[in-house]
């Protein structure tokens, strides 16, 4: 099994960055995609991006897309997820997830064909 543990969130104005960490530990994550995903109180898990295990191609919710940058380091068992110009509307407890499961395209937005998860990192920005 493969655990994850986030780090890096916290409370930050809006406007302001942070990067968040998910660090691997068990089965090496450098031949699986590993995604972050988001909840926010009284709503549903929300993908945010995507990493494909080579690491070369990247997916993007329409609602970062431009401020926030998904990013792993294979050798060190992390992947990030580098946030920009945080708006109030990203608040919300974010996961890391390694993605075990489904070949078809746009498998990546959804939780079901993820396997492991961590416990998440809160992100709080005020306005």
């Amino acid at each position: 099994q493969t655990q994850l543990r986030e780090s890096g969130g916290g409370l930050v104005r809006a406007g302001d960055s942070l990067r968040l960490s998910c660090a691997a530990s068990g089965r090496t994550i450098s031949g699986y995609g590993m995604g972050w995903f988001r909840q926010a109180p009284g709503k549903e898990r929300e993908f945010v991006a995507h990493i494909v295990y080579s690491g070369d191609i990247t997916y993007y919710a329409d609602s970062v897309k431009g401020r926030f940058t998904i990013s792993r380091r294979d050798a060190n068992q992390i992947l990030y997820l580098q946030m920009d110009n945080l708006k109030a509307e990203d608040t919300a407890l974010y996961y890391c997830a390694v993605k075990m499961r489904g070949i078809n395209s746009g498998a990546y937005l959804y939780p079901a064909n993820y396997d492991y998860w961590g416990q998440g990192t809160q992100v709080t920005v005020s306005s």
